[in-house]
């Protein structure tokens, strides 16, 4: 029996349908720890044969950026570390630590490190050859004086910490173990196995885009190819379409900025946890979330944003008032969108993921 909300809720949802072109999609909501709404339809793939179940799973590109700093996060509390902790200490052949660069910086996308220069551009699918790469990078804006999204390079910068901390346990395999398992979560970031790969649904990537206006100076310059927008959407290397992601080699690859795949109730249930009193994460880790850095002009994004250390919040005036609002109405709601229509997030305040 649907409940009052999933009642609201439902001819909303079928306007992606009816409206938008939507071949399948799920929605899930939660209110203080507990699932309030559940609703899917449509297909799992643009032939329509197999149908969009509650137990489906997608890859949901940027939107795996929140679990993996809530990784980064858990593993640096449970090594004697935080958010003041400087890179260095971890990382010390990184280049752009040098000055000091912190773990709220580097999760804050303040690290100067949204792009690899073109000559120092190595395969995604390298991990290893990325980070040597990054010791060798150097920032394109000293670290801390400002922000720009790292919509690749971010993943491998998470990562790497956490295979130093842990002694080679891959990001990927600490949220595996240390997080989505004990929460039952049927979200991954690599190591799919058979039966999550029969519960798959494909990625679609749209026809057709039709950016807002406040977009389209992103837009603008990332056709430049000489631009700091097209740097960071091309480097690593790979990955060059929105389909690629279906392919077994990068839903394998399990990569933090943008491979995880999962179910529209497992990132539910994963948000709800994270602002749930007395829950699962350390206090210590809804803080690091919920504290908004600078609103300013994204360097990459071309519009204002704003990051806490670790997730997107919604930038506001300086009265106070949201420039826009993704994430909920509340000021320490949090979040993160992915390519494909994907978003996941988080309000403190009402109690909802």
């Amino acid at each position: 029996m649907r409940s009052d909300l999933e009642s609201t809720l439902a001819p909303l949802f079928q306007e992606n349908f009816t409206e938008r072109g939507e071949i399948g999609a799920a929605v899930s909501v939660w209110k203080d720890g507990k699932e309030i709404a559940h609703l899917c339809d449509g297909f799992r793939e643009k032939g329509k044969t197999s149908s969009w179940a509650p137990e489906t799973t997608i890859p949901v590109w940027s939107a795996t950026k929140v679990p993996a700093a809530v990784s980064l996060l858990l593993c640096l509390d449970r090594g004697g570390m935080g958010i003041d902790t400087q890179v260095r200490e971890v990382w010390p052949e990184l280049k752009a630590a040098e000055s000091g660069l912190t773990f709220r910086q580097l999760l804050a996308h303040e690290s100067g490190l949204p792009a690899l220069a073109i000559d120092n551009r190595a395969s995604i699918l390298d991990h290893n050859a990325v980070a040597r790469a990054f010791e060798q990078q150097a920032p394109y804006w000293p670290p801390g004086e400002t922000h720009g999204y790292h919509p690749r390079t971010i993943g491998f910068l998470l990562d790497e910490p956490v295979r130093r901390i842990t002694g080679g346990q891959t990001l990927g395999e600490f949220w595996l173990s240390e997080i989505a398992s004990p929460l039952d979560l049927d979200f991954r970031i690599g190591s799919l196995t058979p039966a999550d790969l029969e519960n798959l649904a494909t990625a679609i990537p749209p026809t057709r885009l039709l950016p807002p206006p406040a977009e389209l100076p992103f837009y603008k310059a990332i056709m430049d190819k000489d631009s700091l927008p097209f740097a960071a959407f091309a480097s690593p290397t790979g990955m060059k379409t929105l389909g690629d992601i279906n392919k077994l080699e990068y839903l394998q690859a399990a990569l933090p900025a943008l491979g995880g795949v999962g179910s529209a109730r497992s990132l539910g249930k994963f948000y709800a946890e994270l602002i749930r009193e007395d829950g699962f994460f350390p206090a210590s880790i809804l803080a690091a979330l919920t504290t908004r850095g600078r609103t300013e002009k994204d360097l990459v994004l071309q519009v204002p944003t704003a990051f806490s250390a670790g997730a997107m919040m919604d930038p506001m005036e300086e009265t106070g008032q949201k420039i826009r609002s993704t994430f909920g109405s509340g000021s320490q709601a949090f979040g993160q969108p992915g390519a494909g229509g994907s978003v996941a997030f988080a309000d403190p305040d009402s109690g909802i993921a």
